[in-house]
């Protein structure tokens, strides 16, 4: 049976709620939904443009991965929540240079309100190499 390991980092925003930044079960880091907080600030960066809180967001992800052992190669899922759909392609074009040619399977949902009204918030599944 596999244990589950909260995984935090001061490199990302501390979590708003009853919730961990990541959890490792097995070789799956799941990894929280990140806004765009700067986290030492714990204010949101890019009030109304969605490309600076998407790079933000990406960010915060980056740190939650690195911590929890692995990075972007790892991702095998994401899910984007949109306040507005109209800014797929924006989203779409700064979330792709994260990935390049083999990106991770992904769902991208128009949602009618996020946490401390930011416009994007993006959560990841990753998969941790196998020790031998």
């Amino acid at each position: 049976m596999s244990t589950c390991t909260a995984i935090t980092t001061d490199q990302a925003p501390a979590a708003i709620g009853p919730y961990s930044q990541a959890v490792r079960a097995g070789n799956l880091l799941f990894c929280s939904g990140q806004i765009a907080l700067d986290p030492v600030s714990g204010e949101v960066v890019g009030p109304g443009d969605v490309s600076e809180q998407t790079r933000q967001v990406l960010s915060n992800l980056d740190a939650v991965l690195l911590e929890g052992g692995c990075g972007w190669h790892s991702v095998v899922k994401t899910t984007i929540y949109l306040k507005d759909l109209s800014d797929f392609q924006t989203v779409n074009e700064i979330y792709g240079q994260r990935f390049g040619a083999d990106p991770p399977a992904r769902a991208m949902v128009e949602v009618s309100r996020l946490p401390k009204d930011v416009l994007v918030e993006i959560d990841a599944i990753a998969v941790l190499a196998l020790e031998d």
